[in-house]
């Protein structure tokens, strides 16, 4: 377990306080993240990386001279907020362009893609490098679907050198991925990690077995064996992943043997000696192998082995110098300090002026947004527990502090006189900003969403209403990826959506729209269970998700109902708590 942390909550932000501190000549500290503290050309694409923490030395230690220019760091295992990811991609621009690297996660691919759409209004050509290595997460024909797990070290590198070489923008793109296609990882593990705080791992690996194919956010493995002798264990190992080696290949490798962060370092080299004899064996020349700690999943005890089939593009750019603090190649020419930061990257724009009639709706919609606090908060425990079937645990904690966030966010927006439009966008921000992961980018995009179709001229409307939800159900599909059936909130927000829509063309009360809307929402989620899920970090382990309904999908009808109740006149009412507990029972 993690036996040194004050409050949970800030575990992630004072390690990452702690380790700029400790490393002043590679990185200086920035909110949500770090950046090279050395300088960099003008004109020089910015590679930066980053996601949720709890992995390193990923991100964080792969900033300098070679590497990356700035990480940003979400909390652990959930992704950055898309205001911490625009903000440190600001930070790092040097006018030729930002690339974005990052494993392939619901919340990461979210938050992203929305920041890399907001740098992109002011300007700036910014662009995702999704790193999808993970061979247990997926079948070859679905490759863009893996997870990205210790390949990313080889990605990000290859894409560090290439921007260090001076490509533009679309010559790293185009290096990156084709490193990203040539780079495959498969892991196994012998027990599962903590949380900061928690008293049970998130799972357990029974004594005398293996789970094989583990992900790297305390996910379980795809299966279980028995425990292997370090021969045998190579050889699966090995053998999966040479199973995928590309036609025409010259046979040179590049290697990374993984510890996941409680496997000791001598039991690694144990395991290196069986590795690096199979691979010989099978004719494979070995190119700047790496074996050590360098994607972790905190105390996971565990590991993973790391194949990139290099060629002539890619193993100078494997090769080529690079100093970061935990990767480094060569040498590099001393460098001069970077430009000093500017004191603000964004600044909150001033609240518009707000009518009467605005600013008193703009109080209403905070108290539907405390009613959903406290309902969150209430089932926090519930749906974690519906989460841990098949994914990380982490959406009751995750939902809890966006609505703690977003509701505070209001509070302080109200008493500056904010409109309803305005106050809800305030809210949309800090829930996304605060909550991460796939929850918060998603959260983030509903309430921004919905703020889009109000006023701060004018009251609420039921037409602005469905215009927003509209709005908001666009982007999450098109951010997101997701469509009904691929088991995920999406499932229940298509059918709120489309009641809101229909009831407002009927000319029902708002009281009675949301009534249905909440119906709708509910039932959807209800009938995620049978399904297998499609997306997500759930979807590796669809069998253990079938049966048991999306928390995604619950979480948002459960809020459909408490805004029903709050229009209806019976707050605090028990019927939205209802869906959650029979989702666990179920």
């Amino acid at each position: 377990m993690t036996h040194i942390h004050d409050d949970p909550e800030t575990f992630a932000q004072t390690a990452l306080k702690g380790f700029c501190d400790l490393y002043p000549d590679h990185v200086r500290h920035v909110p949500d993240g770090a950046v090279r503290s050395t300088a960099t050309p003008a004109g020089k694409v910015a590679v930066v990386i980053g996601g949720g923490s709890g992995h390193y030395p990923a991100f964080a230690g792969y900033v300098g001279p070679g590497g990356a220019d700035a990480v940003v760091a979400g909390d652990i295992f959930a992704s950055p907020s898309t205001q911490a990811i625009a903000r440190v991609g600001k930070l790092a621009d040097r006018g030729g362009g930002i690339i974005f690297g990052y494993g392939n996660y619901a919340g990461d691919v979210l938050n992203f893609g929305a920041a890399c759409e907001r740098l992109g209004d002011h300007g700036i050509d910014a662009r995702n490098l999704i790193v999808t290595d993970d061979i247990a997460s997926a079948d070859p024909e679905a490759h863009h679907q893996r997870r990205g797990v210790a390949g990313d070290v080889v990605v990000f590198k290859i894409a560090g050198a290439a921007a260090e070489a001076g490509h533009d923008i679309d010559g790293v793109m185009r290096l990156a991925e084709h490193a990203n296609r040539r780079t495959l990882s498969f892991g196994v593990a012998f027990d599962g990690c903590t949380l900061p705080g928690a008293r049970e791992p998130l799972f357990h690996v029974e004594k005398g077995r293996v789970g094989v194919g583990l992900g790297i956010h305390g996910e379980p493995g795809i299966d279980e064996i028995d425990a292997l002798p370090a021969a045998d264990l190579a050889a699966l190992l090995v053998d999966r992943l040479l199973a995928e080696r590309p036609e025409g290949w010259s046979g040179r490798a590049a290697v990374i043997l993984n510890g996941l962060g409680a496997t000791k370092y001598e039991e690694l080299f144990v395991l290196w000696t069986h590795v690096s004899d199979r691979l010989r064996k099978e004719g494979i020349d070995l190119v700047a192998p790496i074996c050590g700690e360098f994607v972790t999943s905190l105390d996971m005890a565990g590991c993973s082995l790391t194949v990139c089939f290099l060629d002539d593009e890619l193993e100078p750019l494997w090769q080529a110098p690079a100093d970061s603090p935990a990767l480094r190649k060569g040498v590099i020419e001393p460098r001069g300090a970077a430009e000093p930061l500017p004191d603000t990257v964004e600044e909150i724009a001033p609240l518009p002026e707000a009518s009467a009639a605005s600013r008193d709706d703009a109080g209403r919609v905070l108290q539907m947004l405390r009613d959903m606090d406290s309902a969150l908060a209430d089932a926090e425990h519930a749906l974690g527990q519906l989460d841990a079937i098949a994914g990380d645990g982490d959406h009751g904690r995750g939902m809890r502090r966006g609505s703690a966030a977003a509701l505070a966010a209001a509070e302080d927006a109200a008493s500056a006189g904010a409109g309803v439009r305005s106050l809800l966008a305030r809210a949309a921000d800090s829930w996304a900003d605060r909550a991460g992961g796939t929850s918060g980018a998603i959260w983030g995009l509903i309430l921004r969403g919905l703020s889009d179709g109000l006023s701060d001229d004018t009251g609420l409307s039921r037409t602005g209403v469905a215009e927003g939800a509209r709005i908001a159900r666009d982007r999450v599909e098109r951010l997101g990826g997701a469509k009904p059936g691929d088991k995920t909130l999406v499932d229940a927000l298509v059918p709120l959506v489309e009641t809101l829509r229909q009831a407002t063309e009927d000319g029902a009360e708002a009281a009675e729209i949301w009534r249905r809307a909440a119906d709708a929402a509910t039932d959807a989620a209800r009938e995620t269970a049978p399904m297998r899920p499609r997306l997500g970090r759930a979807r590796p382990l669809a069998e253990r998700s079938i049966g048991h309904a999306d928390p995604g999908a619950v979480s948002l009808a459960m809020c459909a109902r408490v805004i029903a109740d709050r229009l209806a006149g019976s707050p605090g009412a028990e019927a939205e708590r209802t869906l959650v507990s029979d989702a666990i029972e179920d």
